[in-house]
């Protein structure tokens, strides 16, 4: 192949109380990024989104990814690609993994599939180093397998794709920035036991509704005792959105990644679009502009374009 185009999604990564191990992809939005073959060993980064992203490749997420990737190769030949965001950076819905898992997805394509998915993730880590400074997984395991994943353990890397319940999707997206690496660093660096336990049954919870498909056990472990009540003060409205939500028959949800993303699930679609609404509501009440998805939840992941 000499050239490919892909439509990358956005994920939402803890999932309530799986900080740094769990992950979904959803359909809305995505990232559109396209891949030329060169027969030099040379990296082009091309930008046509409003974001003013580095095109360096050594200062680029979806760069370095592919810098360590034509170190692994020893190739000759290199890359040009070009990345229209529609995931805005800093929203909470990955759009750094977006760059990093597309790019490694992307090459891989071109040179005829000489990586495994979990090779592919290992070298978007390497993006997601740069956006936030940690290697983690949550974000890129999803967008690259699709559905929902499971990270046990980042190093070694081992990842665990689980099923995908047929639930509706609602995120809001209000305009105001949460940087990951800032809302890492007022994270407590202590917790007690009996939280620790809490979440620890939370997320067992979790698991095990998301493999028998009970929405009633999803929806009673997806609460954070640990990250959320840290995090939530950075996002306007977050308790009333939520406590609004479940009024109108969420299943439960909370923060997207770091935020400020808000994400929601729901068994009905007329549900999800409800919240929606109510979501767009109480942030236009107090001026902050914002922008609302529903989708299904993406159980295919990346996905080329013709």
């Amino acid at each position: 192949m000499k050239k490919v185009k892909l439509k990358v999604p956005a994920t939402v990564a803890n999932l309530v109380c799986g900080f740094d191990i769990l992950g979904m992809a959803v359909n809305e939005p995505c990232d559109e990024m396209e891949f030329r073959l060169l027969d030099r060993p040379e990296l082009i980064i091309h930008h046509t989104d409003e974001y003013g992203l580095p095109e360096d490749p050594e200062k680029n997420v979806a760069g370095v990814v592919l810098l360590k990737m034509m170190e692994h190769l020893k190739t000759n030949q290199g890359f040009e690609v070009t990345i229209h965001k529609n995931i805005k950076p800093g929203s909470g819905l990955g759009s750094s993994a977006a760059s990093a898992a597309g790019a490694a997805y992307g090459v891989n394509m071109l040179l005829g599939n000489p990586f495994s998915e979990e090779e592919m993730v290992r070298f978007a880590m390497f993006g997601e180093e740069l956006a936030s400074g940690v290697q983690h997984a949550d974000n890129i395991a999803p967008c690259i397998y699709g559905g929902i994943t499971l990270v046990k353990s980042s190093h070694p890397l081992d990842i665990i794709p689980l099923s995908t319940p047929d639930l509706f999707v609602t995120a809001v997206h209000p305009q105001v920035e949460v940087k990951t690496s800032d809302a890492r660093q007022i994270l407590k660096k202590n917790i007690r036991m009996k939280d620790a336990v809490q979440q620890w049954g939370n997320i067992a919870g979790l698991v095990a509704g998301i493999l028998k498909n009970d929405f009633a056990l999803i929806g009673r472990s997806l609460s954070d005792v640990i990250v959320e009540p840290v995090r939530s003060i950075l996002i306007p409205k977050f308790d009333l959105i939520k406590a609004r939500s479940l009024e109108a028959g969420a299943l439960g949800g909370g923060i997207s990644g770091s935020g400020p993303s808000v994400f929601m699930l729901s068994e009905k679609k007329q549900t999800a679009n409800k919240i929606a609404e109510m979501m767009k509501w109480e942030y236009d009440e107090i001026g902050v502009d914002s922008f609302v998805y529903v989708s299904k939840i993406n159980d295919r992941g990346i996905k080329t374009v013709n």
